[in-house]
């Protein structure tokens, strides 16, 4: 079952999701963050250089500061289920192109310090535009952040429905009574790229799947992902940054 159109098109809750902005091609970071392949943030703009970060094993050795802007928080849509499902790997075998995400959850008020133990859910559809409902469980899945802020999330690029942009959701609850939510694009010509092959090819690809939403033209540059190759698949990472 595809998300409902309704919801997303409801008004947005005037709280806000903070940011970090990065590069394409460069890591963005926090001084404590790690993982920068594929790193952006709002607006896709370059930050200023700092400090390289604690070696994390990745292969890339460029790093960049957060720079906090402000863009609007999204609406969860009607699947959103609280099932604190904490795991890192949401596919439960469904196919697809793998996906990593990275994520590091950073405190703005405190001058961008990574937030320690901010729980971060995940959901989006397979790759037929689908969500698990019921009692089903996949593409959905909980992390907790560690002392750097980070959390990893792997699954697949998903999949389109409803003339929506393809889309991943996130929600940061950094503790019982605040949360901020919103989702994260990809860019169109990888999607395109992606959807030419199966199992997505089993329908006909929108011929501009991110274009024809409105509301991704009018704000979805500041959401969308960086991917760079990662095997057989892709993976991204981005800075959360929360008042």
């Amino acid at each position: 079952m595809a998300e409902n159109d309704t919801s997303r098109t409801s008004p947005t809750s005037r709280r806000a999701v903070l940011l970090a902005a990065g590069s394409a091609g460069a890591a963005l970071l926090t001084a404590a963050c790690a993982d920068p392949a594929g790193t952006r943030g709002a607006a896709g703009q370059p930050s200023a250089p700092a400090s390289p970060p604690r070696p994390t094993g990745s292969s890339s050795s460029s790093s960049s500061s957060p720079s906090c802007v402000l863009a609007t928080e999204a609406g969860a849509g009607p699947y959103y289920l609280e099932l604190d499902r904490v795991r890192s790997d949401i596919t439960e075998g469904r196919a697809g192109v793998p996906f990593r995400l990275d994520l590091t959850v950073v405190r703005v008020s405190a001058g961008c310090r990574p937030l320690e133990a901010a729980t971060v859910d995940v959901w989006q559809a397979d790759s037929s535009g689908t969500y698990s409902t019921g009692g089903a469980t996949f593409l959905r899945g909980t992390q907790v952040t560690d002392a750097a802020g980070r959390c990893v999330f792997r699954t697949i690029v998903p999949g389109w429905y409803a003339g929506l942009a393809p889309h991943i959701h996130f929600k940061v609850r950094p503790d019982t009574r605040t949360e901020t939510t919103s989702q994260f694009f990809f860019p169109e010509d990888l999607l395109l790229k992606v959807y030419a092959g199966q199992p997505y090819a089993r329908r006909s690809a929108p011929e501009h799947p991110n274009a024809r939403d409105s509301r991704y033209n009018s704000t979805g540059a500041a959401m969308t992902l960086a991917p760079t190759p990662d095997g057989n698949g892709y993976r991204a990472a981005y800075t959360v940054g929360i008042a």
